[in-house]
């Protein structure tokens, strides 16, 4: 039976890269949101510029859920060199949308899905004699098509065309010409609408629509980051870029059209960070963006800052590795090359986002956390959250917020006779005193060094100092914990014994898949991890539970094995629950694998029975 439902489903574009295909289909999952309901998409592209395949997803959801659900109801399927795997992917019942211009033998097809054919090339060549416009427009002409199939207002994609090409008039025009040419012929030629529409509905609310990575950088500016320096890297690029527009929009001087800012694109990943911590030491609020790679160029720097307690913000877009990887594909691959990142004994600080309002709250508080901690603070996105566009709550402000730049001793506090030593726990929390270089003439800090020193950073090899120091820098990273963003824990509708840990990307499938165990009788206490150093609320979580299942998108569990190289825990007790081949994570996915492992004996007697 064909499925039917209304703003409950999910549609996939299948596209070949470089063919215009991206506005149109933007524009599609637009049309929805401007008919009140909510949208999650997701771009899957490769990693060279034109030529092999692309995929655009939009998920239809009434409900509100935006993580990947898995599989799709229907697919526009319009790139030959994948036809047969995007027909696969349909739901039993699903719709299956082609250019039927060339004739294609019925072996291609299932018997147990809806084929629909629009002879969109034909169409487009009938209607265009210029062979760029033909292929233009045969995305816009596949819009109106759909918008007929999907019973949608035709209304809304002309006003998003009109806004489009604001000033554009024959653009307009020609734009609003082929979207009425998909949908007249769909009307006259088709049965519509079928049983995948469209409802005008107000689930939207005053949330917007934003890309993760634009998100963080516009979160570095109110964070009061001034230097970015970095090196084009997949999936951080837009970032940078992204930092650039909002600057040039908020830190240009109204009187004088002065720069407020510096942004630097370093020879190298390594060039990079070295910017960033010099920038740091000397006082502004620095950062990078990069991914995996990045990160391994960074090491030595990393440590340097780490040891000589220097603030700076890396901003970890993680994809697929090792080596180059996938570089296109995202996967939460970095968790233990960042947390340990450099050699010799060396830890640090982690915040893990969940989707683009937390980017932007976690870049901006990344830079207090920098300041307040003298440490490099990693804010650990990736590619699904980056470089993917998402409905959020409007980003919140409070304009009276002072940034934290922690423990800094003044010219005043100098001339004082308070003792200064650079590297002196006063306090008791393992954080120092500093001072911006050339605060005093004669006192303070003037340089640093990533070699050993005493208290009072005067070079020295003695082991005593160098112990005392490291474990000084333990202290601190204990002293972390209640600075990091503490995790939020969502309780089953019943006392439970199960429990799952998650984080970052994972945490929209994981709301939705908690809600599918719950109707399979699988009941869960749920904690998502916000940052690491683990606060005691995560040890506790653990051991309330018999068994908790970890959540991640890597093949080696590392976050598990942070858990249990820091606290000791019984390992018997973690369960990995692991997607990594690239593409996110779904609610399918996470409820599959956690029902089967908690009703195994279920499952056999169901199968005996049949």
């Amino acid at each position: 039976m064909p499925i039917v439902s209304v703003n409950d489903f999910v549609v996939r574009f299948a596209n070949v890269n470089g063919s215009g295909s991206a506005s149109a289909n933007q524009m599609f999952a637009r049309g929805v949101m401007r008919m009140g309901v909510p949208v999650a998409t997701r771009n899957i592209f490769p990693s060279n510029i034109q030529g092999l395949p692309t995929w655009f997803e939009v998920r239809v959801s009434g409900h509100g859920w935006l993580g990947a659900r898995g599989g799709a109801d229907l697919v526009v399927a319009m790139n030959p060199q994948t036809f047969d795997k995007d027909v696969a992917s349909i739901d039993p019942g699903g719709y299956l949308f082609y250019d039927n211009s060339r004739a294609i033998p019925a072996s291609k097809f299932r018997d147990d899905i809806v084929v629909i054919g629009v002879p969109l090339t034909e169409i487009c060549n009938r209607e265009y004699t210029d062979t760029r416009q033909r292929q233009l427009f045969k995305n816009i002409v596949c819009v109106g098509a759909l918008c007929a199939l999907l019973d949608m207002e035709v209304a809304v994609f002309e006003t998003l065309l009109s806004e489009q090409f604001a000033g554009k008039d024959k653009l307009i025009a020609a734009n609003h010409k082929a979207l009425r040419i998909g949908h007249d012929w769909a009307k006259t030629h088709l049965k519509c609408p079928i049983g995948l529409t469209v409802r005008r509905a107000d689930a939207i609310g005053d949330r917007i629509y934003v890309e993760g990575n634009s998100a963080a950088a516009l979160g570095a500016v109110y964070g009061g980051a001034t230097v970015c320096a970095w090196y084009p890297l997949t999936p951080s690029t837009s970032l940078a870029e992204a930092f650039t527009s909002w600057c040039r929009k908020l830190r240009i001087e109204p009187q004088t059209g002065a720069k407020r800012y510096a942004i630097i694109q370093a020879e190298d990943e390594l060039a990079s960070i070295g910017v960033v911590v010099g920038a740091g030491w000397n006082g502004s609020r620095a950062f990078t963006a990069t991914s995996g790679p990045g990160v391994s160029l960074m090491q030595e720097f990393l440590g340097l800052a780490y040891f000589a307690e220097i603030p700076c913000v890396i901003f970890n877009i993680q994809r697929g590795g090792p080596s180059t990887g996938m570089p296109t594909r995202t996967q939460q691959s970095d968790v233990m090359s960042c947390a340990y990142a450099s050699h010799g004994d060396t830890k640090h600080v982690l915040i893990f986002p969940r989707d683009p309002g937390e980017a932007f709250e976690f870049g901006a508080r990344a830079f207090d956390l920098a300041d307040r901690l003298q440490t490099p603070i990693f804010v650990m996105m990736d590619l699904d959250i980056g470089m993917n566009s998402s409905l959020t709550a409007p980003f919140a402000w409070d304009g009276t917020r002072k940034l934290d730049r922690g423990k800094v001793m003044t010219e005043a506090d100098l001339d004082s006779g308070r003792d200064f030593g650079r590297y002196l726990d006063v306090d008791g929390d393992g954080i120092p005193y500093r001072t911006y270089p050339g605060t005093h003439p004669t006192r303070g800090s003037f340089f640093t060094r990533g070699t050993s020193r005493d208290a009072y950073a005067r070079y020295t090899e003695e082991g005593r100092p160098y112990f005392e120091n490291m474990e000084r820098l333990l202290k601190k990273f204990e002293t972390a914990k209640s600075h990091v963003p503490g995790p939020i824990v969502q309780r089953a509708r019943k006392a439970t014994k199960l429990g799952v840990i998650h984080y970052g990307s994972t945490a929209a499938a994981m709301d939705e898949a908690a809600v599918m165990l719950a109707e399979r009788g699988v009941d869960v206490d749920v904690m998502r991890v916000r940052g690491f150093p683990f606060c005691d609320e995560v040890v506790d979580f653990v051991e309330a539970h018999d068994r908790v299942f970890v959540v991640e998108q890597n093949r080696d569990a590392q976050l598990r094995s942070l858990m249990l190289i820091e606290h000791g825990l019984d390992p018997h007790k973690l369960t990995p629950v692991l997607h990594y081949d690239g593409s996110p994570i779904t609610a399918r996915f996470i409820a599959r694998a956690i029902g089967d492992l908690v009703q195994p004996k279920a499952k056999v007697r169901e199968k005996a029975l049949s």
